[in-house]
């Protein structure tokens, strides 16, 4: 499977109002975040997820979010500012093969890995990374777009997040693309 990065030109596209008819972040994640919540958005571009994510997680929680492109993050910066929510947002730019995640080992309840895996060049190290982040009962969400990804290629990143440490728990019914709901193990 060829990757690439989003360009962050399409960035703006993605926060298209009209993306919530057929993908509402507060259904998607709505049942997952509470109140206190540390969240972990690797990808998270210029935040169609992560500001609803930040409003979800209250003012005692944390989205901890990281994109390779300092573009995406100034915008979601912007955007986070203007909504009042920046305190409750973790702002980080990934390195060349590691998202950079050392001081959050075993701290995060949630990854919420949202149309980025496919993207991923190294799947077993990306997963790897994320799971030593997670708190022993921390949970694993995938979606991918179902336009990039094949079923095949879908089954392929689920089997590598298991070889990683992760058990599949669901699918995850909210949602259009495919979907994997895992545990840490």
């Amino acid at each position: 499977m060829a990757r690439r990065v989003c360009p962050s030109w399409v960035g703006y596209l993605l926060l298209n109002p009209l993306r919530r008819l057929v993908e509402d972040p507060d259904q998607v994640l709505g049942p997952l975040v509470r109140k206190g919540t540390i969240v972990l958005e690797p990808g998270c571009g210029m935040g169609f997820f992560t500001l609803p994510l930040a409003r979800m997680v209250g003012s005692h929680g944390l989205v901890v979010a990281v994109d390779l492109q300092k573009k995406m993050l100034s915008v979601l910066r912007r955007r986070a500012e203007k909504a009042g929510l920046l305190d409750r947002i973790d702002l980080r730019l990934a390195e060349s093969g590691t998202l950079g995640l050392k001081d959050l080992a075993s701290k995060v309840d949630l990854v919420a890995a949202l149309h980025v895996v496919h993207e991923v060049p190294d799947q077993a190290a990306f997963f790897s990374e994320v799971r030593e982040t997670l708190k022993p009962e921390g949970k694993l969400l995938i979606i991918e777009p179902r336009g990039h990804v094949s079923r095949m290629q879908f089954e392929e990143t689920v089997v590598a997040a298991e070889k990683a440490g992760f058990k599949f728990e669901a699918s995850f019914g909210r949602v259009r693309g495919r979907s994997a709901l895992l545990a840490r193990m």
